[in-house]
């Protein structure tokens, strides 16, 4: 059997990050793996509702060995086998993000050799994952770029606390991905929306008037969206900035106790750094083209500061794959990153 490796859930942000590129790491490389310390410094350690389901999704495609998989657990150990295409339907059971189940399962599927379709429940509009808008938006245009063949479908809003959101994908299987360069990004347009489910659309107007004083954004350029397909109450500011080549989405998300021009300026903090940085690649999807570039063929894209999601995702992929991820200082907030060209092993 191949020798299991031993990964520390504590390193460097020591969130579930590190767990759900483990367990998608795992998957494609067939390297079973043993984590502790799950969590270790959260206020709830150990696997949450929503690193359960993305341990069951990993299970589910590859008819894994799993011990350790309960609720609270610091420990997991995970032995998969053979990763196995077809249709799955996996919930999360709360507002915990369905986004980064998929997250999860997403690139052994790209290589399972027949097409996949998933159904995914939980949370998709969440404060603390990226929102649907983001993966359909910006994340998944860019790696259909070098050879993915995915489409999402959003079929009911989940906000948090209430989660009850479901969205829907289809993954055509591809051999290869290829090189991935993200320099320079040309002029931007701006467009912003307001989300609101069961709430006053005052709030959202609230929002959109901090955006447009903010960022200059004309009125003809921002929109109220009220939603209907959800199972609770909800808020989410959504500002989108397309440029050439990568469209980057800035999510402000409305939480009580918050106000509607806190949740706006806040977003705005996000929105004017990546607009004063000229780079094409924002802070969060930094670390989620690692891995699809780490197994594809490398290249490079300039961003801003890495964040500590970026810097602990970079540690574990090196853990699986014998690739190079060098991180260059540019400016005081521009960097390069450069992403070897990876050959994930053959599977046993």
């Amino acid at each position: 059997m191949t020798d299991r490796l031993a990964i520390d859930g504590s390193a460097g942000e020591g969130g579930g990050q590190i767990l759900r590129t483990s367990l998608a790491l795992s998957l494609v490389t067939g390297r079973p793996f043993r984590i502790e310390s799950i969590r270790a410094g959260r206020k709830k350690p150990g696997l949450l509702r929503q690193h359960l389901t993305a341990v069951h999704a990993a299970a589910a495609v590859s008819g894994a060995r799993v011990s350790g998989g309960e609720l609270g657990s610091p420990t997991l150990s995970f032995e998969p086998s053979r990763v196995q295409s077809g249709e799955y339907r996996l919930a999360v059971g709360t507002a915990g993000s369905a986004t980064l189940v998929l997250q999860t399962i997403l690139p052994a599927l790209l290589f399972a050799g027949k097409p996949s379709r998933l159904t995914l429940e939980g949370g998709t509009h969440n404060p603390y994952a990226p929102p649907f808008d983001f993966l359909a938006n910006a994340f998944l245009p860019v790696i259909r770029r070098i050879g993915a063949r995915v489409t999402v479908r959003l079929e009911t809003y989940g906000f948090y606390p209430a989660g009850g959101g479901r969205f829907t994908v289809d993954i055509e299987p591809c051999s290869t991905l290829a090189q991935l360069a993200l320099t320079d990004r040309e002029a931007s347009r701006v467009h912003v929306k307001a989300l609101v489910a069961s709430l006053s659309e005052n709030i959202a107007k609230r929002e959109l008037s901090v955006v447009r004083d903010r960022l200059g954004v004309d009125r003809s350029m921002c929109r109220v969206e009220s939603i209907d397909s959800s199972v609770g109450p909800g808020n989410a500011l959504m500002i989108v900035i397309e440029g050439d080549p990568v469209v980057e989405v800035v999510t402000g998300f409305g939480i009580k106790g918050v106000s509607a021009e806190k949740v706006a300026a806040d977003a705005c903090d996000e929105a004017e750094r990546y607009l004063r940085a000229g780079v094409p690649v924002g802070i969060h999807l930094a670390d989620q083209l690692l891995i699809p570039m780490a197994l594809g063929g490398g290249g490079s894209f300039r961003t801003l500061q890495p964040t500590a999601h970026t810097l602990t995702n970079a540690e574990v992929i090196r853990k699986f794959l014998a690739v190079p991820i060098t991180l260059e200082q540019e400016a005081a907030d521009v960097y390069r990153i450069t992403v070897g060209a990876g050959h994930h092993k053959e599977r046993p």
